[in-house]
């Protein structure tokens, strides 16, 4: 026996209904935009750039933030302006550049994250 009457029914449909049609109306570069900025903010947070510092710095899993961001920016950069594009690159390269000075045994030249797709980053 469901325990839902219709009208919640209803309202749970119209909500998901008003989330879709308020996706539909946002354009693709500021979803791509606030994707990248998603990700940046996790990767600096697995980086120890935050005020809690080392309380959550993993470097495995901003490796792979850092990556994604990097294949997200190298995929959309003829999608987006360069408004978007620059300050987005900028980032991507700090956090590149705090991943080198993080890791014990920085990674060589164009083997960092992200690097396949930014090209090497020297620190």
């Amino acid at each position: 026996m469901n325990d839902a009457t219709p009208a919640a029914e209803n309202a749970e449909n119209t909500d998901y209904d008003a989330l879709t049609r308020d996706i539909a109306e946002v354009p693709a570069v500021e979803v791509i935009v606030t994707v990248a900025v998603n990700l940046m903010s996790a990767a600096a947070v697995k980086l120890g750039l935050t005020e809690e510092g080392d309380a959550h710095k993993d470097l495995d899993e901003a490796r792979k933030l850092v990556h994604a961001l990097a294949g997200l920016l190298d995929a959309s950069t003829t999608e987006i302006s360069s408004f978007h594009a620059a300050p987005l690159r900028d980032g991507l390269k700090s956090l590149q550049l705090a991943f080198r000075e993080a890791s014990f045994v920085p990674d060589e030249p164009g083997q960092g994250p992200g690097e396949k797709y930014t090209g090497p980053v020297y620190g």
